[in-house]
């Protein structure tokens, strides 16, 4: 999750880690801040990949901003990522959130839309947060009344999720039919 935000955010402009920190955490929200000490790995690792460049400009005062950018090999491992999302970020609703967030930045419809799809695939699989002889339990079928609430705000969340994805596959598709026709 953090790497490609890392990489989605440099490839719509280079910036500084600490703008990037900003944007990251803007993104995960305040569940999941973005310290120093998960951001300066990833970076290294990324720039140790060939996925980013890092120059310095003048900053405030004596010390130089460093200002990372995204390399061509950067923005093909994006692609890459974008093209096929690792099975927790189809899963995980947060690391979802993240691939969506970036998702606009593969060229091509079809290639957005079998993402989409995998998600609504998921979707559509009978889940819960409990369970009983193996089974999901529903809202209609827990006592706790805290529990319930837990089902019914994901219930309602899970349909409004699955009507978006149908309707911007169905976007998806009709772009993609109409950029292939001759």
């Amino acid at each position: 999750m953090l790497s490609l935000s890392i990489l989605g955010f440099l490839a719509e402009e280079p910036l500084h880690a600490y703008e990037l920190r900003a944007r990251i955490s803007g993104l995960s929200g305040h569940v999941r801040p973005v310290s120093d000490g998960a951001l300066y790995p990833a970076l290294n690792r990324l720039r140790k990949a060939g996925h980013l460049d890092r120059q310095e400009e003048p900053g405030r005062g004596a010390t130089p901003r460093q200002v990372l950018s995204l390399t061509a090999e950067g923005q093909a491992e994006l692609l890459r990522r974008l093209r096929e999302p690792a099975e927790v970020e189809i899963t995980d609703r947060n690391s979802f959130l993240v691939l969506l967030a970036f998702l606009g930045r593969l060229p091509d419809p079809a290639d957005q839309a079998r993402v989409l799809r995998r998600r609504l695939e998921f979707m559509d699989r009978p889940a819960s947060y409990f369970y009983a002889d193996g089974k999901p339990v529903r809202a209609t079928e827990m006592d706790d009344r805290f529990r319930r609430g837990m089902l019914t705000l994901a219930a309602g969340t899970s349909r409004a999720d699955r009507a978006w994805l149908r309707e911007t596959i169905a976007e998806l598709d009709a772009e993609s039919a109409t950029s292939g026709a001759p």
